[in-house]
């Protein structure tokens, strides 16, 4: 998938958020020859795997001017860093427990020129502050997850949608999320035409988990 088909896909990007879209590439290519933060398979797909899939909330939620928002195991910096691209006027907290995955992060931030971004080197039980959104990309099973971020949602919102976790998973989920009778699944198969699509959704978490 090329970055003229993530244009398509998000029509209305400045100049200036088209030029570090496709900047992306270059700076993960260049940083995970010194630390693997993406598979090899995966890095010739970024835009398809990483970025696209990425922005795959955005279909689901566009976040308003001074939100704040964690993105909780941000590894390589996904779903954080294309998000921050997409919404400069939002406020992004990129966390992971492991450092040299933070540095990268941080290198990448700084090579965009990203102003939006703070990084966190740390287990997300660490952190202090609320939040209006939580990301996420299937660092854990929904119940670990909300343990673990439990206390971390701002009760305001400023959104129509009621603040909570906006997380990225594939696959059957019945199972997984029987317990969360609040959840709602967004299916990207219906915003993205690719075939990696078939199977990634979003899951949508209100502040309240249990109805």
């Amino acid at each position: 998938m090329t970055t003229l088909r993530l244009f398509e896909y998000f029509p209305n990007l400045s100049k200036e958020q088209q030029s570090q879209f496709l900047l992306l590439e270059d700076l993960y290519k260049d940083w995970n020859k010194k630390v693997n933060v993406v598979s090899r398979k995966d890095i010739d797909e970024l835009y398809l795997r990483h970025v696209l899939h990425s922005l795959g909330i955005a279909k689901i939620q566009e976040f308003s001017d001074g939100a704040e928002i964690l993105d909780v195991g941000t590894g390589g910096g996904f779903p954080g860093i294309p998000l921050a691209i997409l919404f400069p006027n939002v406020k992004f907290t990129l966390v992971d427990s492991i450092g040299k995955k933070i540095k990268v992060v941080d290198e990448v931030v700084e090579g965009l020129g990203l102003a939006n971004v703070k990084t966190v080197n740390a287990r997300v039980e660490e952190i202090s502050g609320q939040f209006d959104f939580i990301v996420s990309r299937a660092v854990a099973a929904m119940p670990t997850f909300t343990h673990w971020v439990k206390g971390k949602i701002k009760k305001e919102s400023v959104h129509e949608r009621r603040n909570g976790i906006l997380y990225l998973k594939g696959g059957d989920l019945k199972e997984e999320l029987k317990e969360y009778r609040t959840a709602q699944i967004f299916n990207l198969s219906d915003y993205f035409s690719e075939d990696f699509y078939e199977t990634k959704k979003v899951v949508y978490l209100p502040l309240k988990f249990k109805g």
